[in-house]
Protein backbone atom coordinates (compact mmCIF):
# COMPACT_ATOMS: atom_id res chain seq x y z
CA UNK A 1 0.00 0.00 0.00
CA UNK A 2 2.88 2.38 0.71
CA UNK A 3 3.89 2.50 -2.96
CA UNK A 4 0.45 3.84 -4.01
CA UNK A 5 -0.26 7.55 -3.74
CA UNK A 6 -3.80 8.89 -3.23
CA UNK A 7 -4.45 9.17 -6.98
CA UNK A 8 -3.30 5.60 -7.66
CA UNK A 9 -5.35 4.25 -4.77
CA UNK A 10 -8.52 5.92 -5.97
CA UNK A 11 -8.12 4.70 -9.55
CA UNK A 12 -7.27 1.21 -8.32
CA UNK A 13 -10.32 1.23 -6.04
CA UNK A 14 -12.59 2.26 -8.93
CA UNK A 15 -11.23 -0.59 -11.07
CA UNK A 16 -11.83 -3.15 -8.31
CA UNK A 17 -15.30 -1.80 -7.49
CA UNK A 18 -16.31 -1.98 -11.14
CA UNK A 19 -14.98 -5.53 -11.43
CA UNK A 20 -16.84 -6.71 -8.31
CA UNK A 21 -20.05 -5.04 -9.52
CA UNK A 22 -20.06 -6.12 -13.17
CA UNK A 23 -17.04 -8.32 -13.84
CA UNK A 24 -16.22 -6.15 -16.85
CA UNK A 25 -12.93 -4.35 -17.61
CA UNK A 26 -12.99 -0.59 -17.17
CA UNK A 27 -11.08 1.88 -19.35
CA UNK A 28 -9.41 5.22 -18.76
CA UNK A 29 -12.18 7.25 -20.42
CA UNK A 30 -14.82 5.77 -18.11
CA UNK A 31 -12.63 6.18 -15.05
CA UNK A 32 -11.85 9.82 -15.77
CA UNK A 33 -15.59 10.59 -15.62
CA UNK A 34 -16.15 8.69 -12.38
CA UNK A 35 -13.32 10.19 -10.32
CA UNK A 36 -14.13 12.93 -7.83
CA UNK A 37 -10.93 14.75 -8.83
CA UNK A 38 -10.90 15.80 -12.49
CA UNK A 39 -8.23 13.90 -14.42
CA UNK A 40 -7.76 13.53 -18.15
CA UNK A 41 -8.00 10.07 -19.76
CA UNK A 42 -4.30 10.37 -20.62
CA UNK A 43 -3.37 10.90 -16.95
CA UNK A 44 -5.56 7.99 -15.92
CA UNK A 45 -3.89 5.80 -18.55
CA UNK A 46 -0.45 6.64 -17.11
CA UNK A 47 -1.59 5.66 -13.61
CA UNK A 48 -3.14 2.46 -14.96
CA UNK A 49 0.15 1.63 -16.69
CA UNK A 50 1.97 1.98 -13.36
CA UNK A 51 -0.63 -0.23 -11.62
CA UNK A 52 -0.25 -2.84 -14.35
CA UNK A 53 3.53 -2.76 -14.05
CA UNK A 54 3.12 -3.35 -10.32
CA UNK A 55 1.07 -6.47 -11.04
CA UNK A 56 -2.17 -5.13 -9.56
CA UNK A 57 -4.28 -4.94 -12.74
CA UNK A 58 -4.19 -6.45 -16.23
CA UNK A 59 -6.05 -6.49 -19.52
CA UNK A 60 -8.01 -9.74 -20.05
CA UNK A 61 -8.02 -9.16 -23.82
CA UNK A 62 -6.96 -6.58 -26.39
CA UNK A 63 -9.33 -3.83 -25.21
CA UNK A 64 -8.13 -0.86 -23.21
CA UNK A 65 -10.07 -1.96 -20.13
CA UNK A 66 -8.41 -3.40 -17.03
CA UNK A 67 -9.46 -5.69 -14.17
CA UNK A 68 -7.59 -6.52 -10.94
CA UNK A 69 -5.18 -9.44 -10.75
CA UNK A 70 -5.40 -11.94 -7.89
CA UNK A 71 -2.56 -10.06 -6.21
CA UNK A 72 -4.50 -6.84 -6.70
CA UNK A 73 -7.61 -8.34 -5.14
CA UNK A 74 -5.56 -9.58 -2.19
CA UNK A 75 -4.08 -6.11 -1.71
CA UNK A 76 -7.57 -4.60 -1.89
CA UNK A 77 -9.08 -7.06 0.60
CA UNK A 78 -6.19 -6.77 3.07
CA UNK A 79 -5.56 -3.04 2.88
CA UNK A 80 -8.44 -1.11 1.32
CA UNK A 81 -11.65 -3.03 1.89
CA UNK A 82 -14.27 -1.25 3.98
CA UNK A 83 -16.51 -3.90 5.48
CA UNK A 84 -20.21 -3.25 5.39
CA UNK A 85 -22.42 -3.69 8.43
CA UNK A 86 -25.30 -6.13 8.49
CA UNK A 87 -28.60 -4.41 9.13
CA UNK A 88 -30.54 -5.20 12.29
CA UNK A 89 -33.10 -7.01 10.14
CA UNK A 90 -30.40 -9.14 8.49
CA UNK A 91 -28.95 -10.08 11.87
CA UNK A 92 -32.39 -11.02 13.18
CA UNK A 93 -33.14 -13.09 10.07
CA UNK A 94 -29.87 -15.04 10.40
CA UNK A 95 -30.43 -15.61 14.12
CA UNK A 96 -34.05 -16.72 13.66
CA UNK A 97 -33.30 -19.11 10.80
CA UNK A 98 -30.41 -20.73 12.69
CA UNK A 99 -32.42 -21.00 15.92
CA UNK A 100 -35.44 -22.47 14.14
CA UNK A 101 -33.40 -25.27 12.61
CA UNK A 102 -33.68 -27.34 15.79
CA UNK A 103 -31.11 -28.55 18.27
CA UNK A 104 -29.62 -31.30 16.16
CA UNK A 105 -26.15 -30.14 15.13
CA UNK A 106 -26.46 -31.51 11.60
CA UNK A 107 -29.76 -29.67 11.09
CA UNK A 108 -28.29 -26.41 12.37
CA UNK A 109 -25.28 -26.61 10.04
CA UNK A 110 -27.40 -27.68 7.04
CA UNK A 111 -29.83 -24.79 7.58
CA UNK A 112 -27.01 -22.28 8.08
CA UNK A 113 -25.25 -23.45 4.91
CA UNK A 114 -28.45 -23.17 2.85
CA UNK A 115 -29.14 -19.73 4.28
CA UNK A 116 -25.64 -18.44 3.45
CA UNK A 117 -25.92 -19.84 -0.05
CA UNK A 118 -29.20 -17.99 -0.57
CA UNK A 119 -28.05 -14.68 0.92
CA UNK A 120 -24.74 -14.62 -0.96
CA UNK A 121 -26.01 -16.22 -4.19
CA UNK A 122 -22.96 -18.47 -4.00
CA UNK A 123 -22.21 -22.00 -2.84
CA UNK A 124 -21.70 -22.61 0.86
CA UNK A 125 -19.18 -24.84 2.61
CA UNK A 126 -19.52 -26.33 6.09
CA UNK A 127 -16.96 -28.29 8.08
CA UNK A 128 -18.65 -30.11 10.94
CA UNK A 129 -17.07 -30.44 14.38
CA UNK A 130 -14.33 -33.03 14.57
CA UNK A 131 -13.00 -34.47 17.79
CA UNK A 132 -9.33 -35.18 18.21
CA UNK A 133 -8.77 -38.71 17.00
CA UNK A 134 -5.91 -40.90 18.22
CA UNK A 135 -2.87 -40.31 16.04
CA UNK A 136 -0.70 -42.97 14.45
CA UNK A 137 2.11 -40.82 13.11
CA UNK A 138 3.34 -37.21 13.01
CA UNK A 139 6.04 -35.84 10.75
CA UNK A 140 7.61 -32.35 10.61
CA UNK A 141 8.93 -31.36 7.18
CA UNK A 142 11.31 -28.38 7.01
CA UNK A 143 10.12 -25.84 4.39
CA UNK A 144 12.26 -22.79 5.08
CA UNK A 145 13.87 -21.13 8.12
CA UNK A 146 11.10 -20.73 10.69
CA UNK A 147 8.50 -22.69 8.66
CA UNK A 148 7.56 -26.37 8.62
CA UNK A 149 4.82 -28.66 7.31
CA UNK A 150 3.14 -30.94 9.86
CA UNK A 151 1.82 -34.21 8.43
CA UNK A 152 -0.56 -36.00 10.82
CA UNK A 153 -1.95 -39.49 10.23
CA UNK A 154 -4.81 -40.48 12.55
CA UNK A 155 -6.51 -43.78 13.21
CA UNK A 156 -8.43 -44.64 10.06
CA UNK A 157 -5.48 -43.37 7.99
CA UNK A 158 -6.90 -39.85 7.64
CA UNK A 159 -4.09 -37.48 6.67
CA UNK A 160 -4.03 -33.79 7.60
CA UNK A 161 -1.37 -31.24 6.63
CA UNK A 162 -0.75 -27.92 8.37
CA UNK A 163 1.93 -25.26 7.92
CA UNK A 164 3.38 -23.86 11.15
CA UNK A 165 5.92 -21.26 12.26
CA UNK A 166 8.56 -23.10 14.28
CA UNK A 167 10.56 -21.60 17.17
CA UNK A 168 13.85 -19.90 16.23
CA UNK A 169 16.83 -22.22 16.15
CA UNK A 170 14.89 -25.39 15.34
CA UNK A 171 16.91 -27.14 12.62
CA UNK A 172 15.64 -29.75 10.10
CA UNK A 173 17.45 -32.48 12.04
CA UNK A 174 15.86 -31.26 15.27
CA UNK A 175 12.44 -31.53 13.62
CA UNK A 176 13.17 -35.15 12.70
CA UNK A 177 14.26 -35.92 16.25
CA UNK A 178 11.15 -34.19 17.62
CA UNK A 179 8.88 -36.24 15.35
CA UNK A 180 10.58 -39.49 16.41
CA UNK A 181 10.16 -38.68 20.08
CA UNK A 182 6.57 -37.46 19.74
CA UNK A 183 5.61 -40.57 17.77
CA UNK A 184 6.89 -42.73 20.63
CA UNK A 185 4.43 -40.92 22.92
CA UNK A 186 1.55 -40.44 20.48
CA UNK A 187 0.51 -43.93 19.46
CA UNK A 188 -3.10 -44.42 20.55
CA UNK A 189 -3.31 -40.90 21.99
CA UNK A 190 -4.44 -37.54 20.70
CA UNK A 191 -2.41 -34.33 20.91
CA UNK A 192 -3.75 -33.32 24.32
CA UNK A 193 -2.93 -36.69 25.88
CA UNK A 194 0.57 -36.75 24.38
CA UNK A 195 1.21 -33.20 25.56
CA UNK A 196 0.05 -34.08 29.10
CA UNK A 197 2.40 -37.08 29.18
CA UNK A 198 5.40 -35.01 28.10
CA UNK A 199 4.54 -32.27 30.61
CA UNK A 200 4.41 -34.93 33.35
CA UNK A 201 7.88 -36.09 32.36
CA UNK A 202 9.10 -32.49 32.47
CA UNK A 203 7.73 -32.12 36.00
CA UNK A 204 9.46 -35.31 37.18
CA UNK A 205 12.77 -34.30 35.62
CA UNK A 206 12.54 -30.80 37.10
CA UNK A 207 12.15 -32.30 40.57
CA UNK A 208 15.15 -34.57 39.97
CA UNK A 209 17.18 -31.63 38.69
CA UNK A 210 16.35 -29.53 41.76
CA UNK A 211 17.42 -32.31 44.11
CA UNK A 212 20.71 -32.97 42.33
CA UNK A 213 21.50 -29.27 42.10
CA UNK A 214 20.75 -28.80 45.78
CA UNK A 215 23.22 -31.55 46.70
CA UNK A 216 25.97 -30.10 44.52
CA UNK A 217 25.40 -26.55 45.83
CA UNK A 218 25.35 -27.69 49.46
CA UNK A 219 28.75 -29.30 48.93
CA UNK A 220 30.05 -25.92 47.80
CA UNK A 221 31.00 -27.30 44.39
CA UNK A 222 28.58 -25.16 42.34
CA UNK A 223 26.30 -22.14 42.42
CA UNK A 224 22.67 -22.43 41.28
CA UNK A 225 22.18 -19.29 39.16
CA UNK A 226 18.79 -19.97 37.60
CA UNK A 227 15.27 -18.81 38.40
CA UNK A 228 11.95 -20.29 37.35
CA UNK A 229 9.17 -18.39 35.63
CA UNK A 230 5.64 -19.52 36.52
CA UNK A 231 4.68 -22.43 34.30
CA UNK A 232 7.79 -22.17 32.14
CA UNK A 233 11.27 -23.63 31.98
CA UNK A 234 13.78 -20.85 32.34
CA UNK A 235 17.31 -20.73 30.94
CA UNK A 236 18.76 -22.01 34.21
CA UNK A 237 22.44 -22.53 34.78
CA UNK A 238 24.76 -24.16 37.25
CA UNK A 239 28.05 -22.37 37.80
CA UNK A 240 30.60 -25.00 38.77
CA UNK A 241 33.39 -24.26 41.25
CA UNK A 242 36.04 -26.45 42.86
CA UNK A 243 36.55 -28.60 39.75
CA UNK A 244 39.60 -30.14 41.41
CA UNK A 245 37.41 -31.42 44.25
CA UNK A 246 35.13 -33.07 41.69
CA UNK A 247 38.03 -35.21 40.51
CA UNK A 248 38.17 -36.77 43.99
CA UNK A 249 34.39 -37.11 44.38
CA UNK A 250 33.03 -39.65 41.94
CA UNK A 251 29.43 -39.19 43.08
CA UNK A 252 29.61 -35.42 42.63
CA UNK A 253 31.06 -35.84 39.15
CA UNK A 254 28.27 -38.26 38.19
CA UNK A 255 25.66 -35.89 39.65
CA UNK A 256 27.05 -33.01 37.62
CA UNK A 257 26.88 -35.06 34.41
CA UNK A 258 23.31 -36.04 35.28
CA UNK A 259 22.44 -32.37 35.78
CA UNK A 260 23.89 -31.51 32.37
CA UNK A 261 21.79 -34.23 30.71
CA UNK A 262 18.64 -33.08 32.53
CA UNK A 263 19.17 -29.49 31.37
CA UNK A 264 19.42 -30.72 27.80
CA UNK A 265 16.41 -33.02 28.14
CA UNK A 266 14.18 -30.36 29.68
CA UNK A 267 15.04 -27.84 26.98
CA UNK A 268 14.29 -30.40 24.26
CA UNK A 269 10.93 -31.33 25.79
CA UNK A 270 10.04 -27.67 26.12
CA UNK A 271 10.53 -27.33 22.34
CA UNK A 272 8.38 -30.45 21.81
CA UNK A 273 5.53 -28.95 23.83
CA UNK A 274 5.73 -25.80 21.72
CA UNK A 275 5.74 -27.80 18.48
CA UNK A 276 2.70 -29.80 19.61
CA UNK A 277 0.80 -26.63 20.42
CA UNK A 278 1.68 -25.06 17.08
CA UNK A 279 0.62 -28.15 15.16
CA UNK A 280 -2.70 -28.45 16.99
CA UNK A 281 -3.68 -24.78 16.83
CA UNK A 282 -2.29 -23.75 13.44
CA UNK A 283 -4.54 -21.11 11.96
CA UNK A 284 -5.71 -21.28 8.37
CA UNK A 285 -6.23 -18.26 6.10
CA UNK A 286 -9.89 -17.35 6.14
CA UNK A 287 -10.02 -15.66 2.74
CA UNK A 288 -8.61 -17.54 -0.26
CA UNK A 289 -8.53 -15.70 -3.58
CA UNK A 290 -8.14 -17.64 -6.82
CA UNK A 291 -4.95 -19.70 -6.94
CA UNK A 292 -4.37 -19.17 -3.19
CA UNK A 293 -6.93 -21.94 -2.81
CA UNK A 294 -5.59 -25.13 -4.40
CA UNK A 295 -8.98 -26.84 -4.43
CA UNK A 296 -10.74 -24.19 -6.50
CA UNK A 297 -7.83 -22.42 -8.21
CA UNK A 298 -8.63 -23.68 -11.72
CA UNK A 299 -12.17 -22.37 -11.58
CA UNK A 300 -11.06 -18.88 -10.49
CA UNK A 301 -13.00 -19.02 -7.24
CA UNK A 302 -12.64 -17.42 -3.84
CA UNK A 303 -13.50 -18.82 -0.44
CA UNK A 304 -14.58 -16.81 2.60
CA UNK A 305 -14.75 -18.97 5.72
CA UNK A 306 -15.02 -18.38 9.48
CA UNK A 307 -14.52 -20.78 12.39
CA UNK A 308 -17.25 -21.37 14.92
CA UNK A 309 -16.26 -21.94 18.54
CA UNK A 310 -17.77 -23.33 21.72
CA UNK A 311 -18.16 -21.30 24.92
CA UNK A 312 -14.50 -21.94 25.78
CA UNK A 313 -13.30 -20.72 22.37
CA UNK A 314 -12.40 -24.24 21.28
CA UNK A 315 -12.56 -24.64 17.50
CA UNK A 316 -15.54 -26.76 16.46
CA UNK A 317 -15.68 -26.32 12.70
CA UNK A 318 -15.79 -23.89 9.80
CA UNK A 319 -18.59 -22.39 7.69
CA UNK A 320 -18.18 -20.23 4.61
CA UNK A 321 -19.00 -19.26 1.06
CA UNK A 322 -17.44 -20.23 -2.29
CA UNK A 323 -17.92 -17.97 -5.28
CA UNK A 324 -16.17 -16.13 -8.12
CA UNK A 325 -13.15 -13.96 -7.31
CA UNK A 326 -15.35 -10.89 -7.79
CA UNK A 327 -17.30 -11.73 -4.66
CA UNK A 328 -18.87 -8.85 -2.77
CA UNK A 329 -16.26 -9.22 -0.02
CA UNK A 330 -17.49 -6.20 1.96
CA UNK A 331 -20.94 -7.75 2.36
CA UNK A 332 -20.16 -11.47 2.58
CA UNK A 333 -17.29 -11.32 5.10
CA UNK A 334 -19.45 -9.90 7.94
CA UNK A 335 -22.32 -12.19 6.90
CA UNK A 336 -20.17 -15.32 7.24
CA UNK A 337 -18.56 -14.08 10.46
CA UNK A 338 -21.89 -13.31 12.14
CA UNK A 339 -23.39 -16.66 11.06
CA UNK A 340 -20.39 -18.50 12.53
CA UNK A 341 -20.85 -16.69 15.87
CA UNK A 342 -24.55 -17.54 15.98
CA UNK A 343 -23.83 -21.21 15.23
CA UNK A 344 -21.24 -21.29 18.02
CA UNK A 345 -23.81 -19.93 20.51
CA UNK A 346 -26.46 -22.44 19.44
CA UNK A 347 -24.12 -25.43 19.61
Amino acid sequence: MSILNDRSREIFRQIVDAYILTGDPVGSATLSKQLEVSLSPATVRNVMADLEESGLIYSPHTSAGRIPTEMGLRLFVDGMLELGNLTKQERNDIKIQCNNSGHNMEDVLTKAGSMLSGLSQCASVVMAPKKDRPLKHVEFVHLSPGRALVVMVSDGDDVENRIIDVPPGITPSALIQAANYINSKLHGHDFSEAKAQIEKEISVHEAELDLLAQNIVEQGLAVWAGTRDAGQISKESLIVRGQANLLDDLDAKEDLERIRLLFSDLERKKDLIELLGLAKNADGVRIFIGSENNLFSLSGSSVIAAPYMDEKNNLLGVIGVIGPTRLNYARIIPMVDYTAKIIGKII
